[in-house]
């Protein structure tokens, strides 16, 4: 298991590279922590704030891309929105 700020930067570097997808549809998100327990935690700005789409866009694309470059994430969640 790497060091808190190696996750850091991997999940930093997963959501670098799905911003460009979520900004084409006027939405963006940010890195709010990654706790001790090894859950992220992200927020969703924009369009994909209340997007119909956003259980696929988490499921299919941040959480994948998140767990790709960060295996030992436990669980990923946007806290401004609830499955």
């Amino acid at each position: 298991m790497g060091s808190s700020s190696d996750i850091t930067q991997r999940v930093e570097g997963a959501l670098k590279t799905l911003r460009p997808y979520l900004e084409a549809d006027g939405g963006d998100i940010t890195l709010v922590e990654v706790t001790d327990e090894l859950c992220v935690r992200v927020e969703l700005h924009g369009a994909c704030a209340d997007c119909q789409m956003i259980h696929m866009t988490m499921k299919g694309g941040v959480e994948q891309a998140i767990r790709q470059a960060a295996p030992e994430v436990v669980k990923v969640e946007a806290i401004n929105w609830s499955e």
